[in-house]
C-alpha cells in the first residue's frame, strides 16, 4: 500500500490538527479533516511558538508567512511584584539556537493554516460542520459517528483516525472514560489583548509577579496591528479563583485582578493601564487532565491536546502538539499498510516524554524562580537579587527547564551561562 491509497481522518481543524494535515499532505496522504464548527474565525489569544515549533512551520514550507503574521521574541525577563528584576535570557537565534521563537495570535496562526491547507488539500478535504461524537472499529476499518451542525447524524469508515480534537476530546473521553473528567487546580487565568505603543525594544517576553498572590506574562503578538503603528500585546494573568467551565472563548471581567498588580513599577510598561485597556478578556480555569498510559485504540490515536493536554504555560502546547503531527505521519509513512503499527509506535516516541512535561507545567516549570524570591525575601523588596537567587543557581534551573522540553540550552554543555541581569547589558542586549 502506498500513502496516497491510506484512507486517513483527523478529527479537529484546530491548529494540531491543521498542522497534521498539511504533514500527511506534504508524505502523500490525502486525509480528511473533521471540525464541529460551520465557520473558523480567529478566536483566541496569544501563544509562543518555541524554536521547535518554529523549525516545524519552516519544514513546511511556511517560515516567511509565518514571520508575517508573528514577532520574533528576543529578551525574556523575569521580575517580581515590585518590577524588580530577577532573572534574564535571550530567545531563539539570539540566545545561539538554529531557529527563531515567535509570538503569534493563535486565531490568525489557525487561519493560515486553514488557507494553506485549502490551497494544498483542496476544499474537500476540509469538512466544517461535523462533529465527531464517538466511533467504532473492526480488524479493517474505523466508523465515525458524526453529527452535523444542521442535526444530522452520519455514519463514515476511514482505515485510520487521528482525534486532534482537543481539551474536550470526545475520542479521548470514549477511550478513556474513567480518566476523561478534568481537576480544577484552584487558579484561575485572565488572557487579554491590548492595543498600545510597543514596551521595550518590541520583542520582550515579561514574566511579572508573585505567584502566591498573582502572577503575569505579557508578550507582543503583533506589530503595526490593522495599521495602527501599534502593537498587539497579549498578557496573561494568573490568581487564586473559583472553578468556571473549562472554555477557551469564555468572557472575563479584569476589574477584580487588576488591584493585585499595584505594586507592580516598570520603567518602561504600566500593567495595570494595559490591563484596563483591553481589547479582549477571556476567563479560563486552569484544568489538570491525568496524563494517560496509552494515546492508541486499535485505529484510533490521540494527538495534541486530546493526548496530553497541559497548563498554557511556556508555550508548550501547541509546540508539542507541532511534534506530535511530524512524528505521527513519520510513522505512518514508514508503514502505511499497517496504521495500527503506526499509532503504537508514534505512541512510543512521544507519550513518555511529553507526560514528563505536562507535570512539570503543573510545577511552573522555570516560572518558579519567582516564588522562590518570593518566599526568600518574605515577599519583601531586595536589595541585591544575587544575594537571593545567584545567576548560577538561576541558570541551572533555566538549563534543566529547556532540556525537558527538548530544547537544551545552546553553550551549557559547556559550562557558559547562557542567562543574565539586563542591568550588565546596554539597551541592546550586548555585554556592557
Amino acid at each position: 500500500m502506498t500513502t496516497t491509497d491510506l484512507d486517513i481522518a483527523i478529527i479537529g481543524a484546530g491548529p494540531a490538527g491543521l498542522l497534521t494535515a498539511l504533514r500527511m499532505h506534504q508524505k502523500g496522504f490525502r486525509p480528511v479533516v473533521y471540525e464541529v464548527v460551520p465557520e473558523l474565525r480567529p478566536l483566541g489569544v496569544g501563544v509562543d511558538i518555541k524554536t521547535v515549533g518554529t523549525a516545524e512551520i519552516n519544514d513546511l514550507g511556511l517560515l516567511e508567512e509565518f514571520r508575517a503574521i508573528s514577532v520574533d521574541a528576543e529578551d525574556s525577563i523575569f521580575y517580581n511584584h515590585f518590577g524588580q528584576e530577577i532573572y534574564a535570557e535571550k530567545c531563539g537565534v539570539h540566545m545561539g539556537y538554529l531557529h527563531e521563537q515567535r509570538f503569534v495570535h493563535r486565531g490568525t496562526l489557525q487561519m493560515l493554516l486553514h488557507k494553506v491547507a485549502l490551497e494544498r488539500l483542496g476544499a474537500d478535504a476540509i469538512r466544517l460542520g461535523t462533529g465527531v461524537t464517538g466511533y467504532s472499529q473492526d480488524e479493517t476499518s474505523v466508523t465515525l459517528h458524526l453529527r452535523h451542525a444542521d442535526g444530522r447524524t452520519e455514519q463514515v469508515r476511514h482505515a485510520a483516525a487521528i482525534a486532534a480534537d482537543g481539551i474536550k476530546s470526545a475520542i479521548r473521553k470514549q477511550m478513556f472514560p474513567d480518566l476523561s473528567e478534568p481537576h480544577f487546580s484552584g487558579i484561575t487565568m485572565w488572557r487579554g489583548t491590548t492595543v498600545m505603543e510597543p514596551f521595550r525594544n518590541g520583542h520582550t517576553i515579561l514574566h511579572i509577579g508573585d505567584p502566591n498572590t498573582a502572577s503575569m506574562i505579557v508578550y507582543p503578538i503583533a506589530d503595526n496591528f490593522e495599521g495602527t503603528g501599534r502593537t498587539l500585546v497579549n498578557w496573561v494573568a494568573e490568581t487564586n479563583g473559583e472553578e468556571t467551565v473549562e472554555d477557551w472563548n469564555q468572557l472575563g471581567d479584569i476589574s477584580e485582578v487588576i488591584p493585585l498588580f499595584d505594586t507592580v513599577e516598570l520603567p518602561f510598561l504600566d500593567v495595570r493601564r494595559m490591563m484596563r485597556e483591553a481589547r479582549e478578556v477571556y476567563l479560563f480555569p486552569l484544568i489538570r487532565h491525568d496524563p494517560l498510559d496509552n494515546w492508541v485504540d486499535g485505529r484510533v490515536v490521540l494527538l495534541g491536546d486530546a493526548a496530553h493536554a497541559m497548563y498554557p504555560r511556556g508555550g508548550n502546547g501547541i509546540t508539542q502538539a507541532m511534534l506530535d503531527a511530524r512524528v505521527i505521519v513519520e510513522k505512518l509513512a514508514e508503514t502505511p499498510d499497517d496504521p495500527r503499527a503506526a499509532f503504537v509506535a508514534y505512541d512510543a516516541a512521544r507519550r513518555e516524554g511529553v507526560n514528563r512535561i505536562v507535570m512539570n507545567m503543573r510545577g511552573e516549570g522555570y516560572e518558579v524562580i519567582r516564588r522562590m524570591v518570593a518566599e526568600r525575601t518574605g515577599g519583601a523588596p531586595f536589595k541585591d537579587i544575587e544575594e537571593v537567587l545567584p545567576l548560577v543557581e538561576a541558570d541551572e534551573i533555566f538549563s534543566k527547564y529547556h532540556a525537558l522540553v527538548g530544547s537544551p540550552r545552546p553553550g551549557f554543555e559547556a559550562g557558559e551561562a547562557t542567562g543574565y541581569r539586563t542591568n550588565d547589558r546596554d539597551e541592546y542586549g550586548a555585554k556592557a
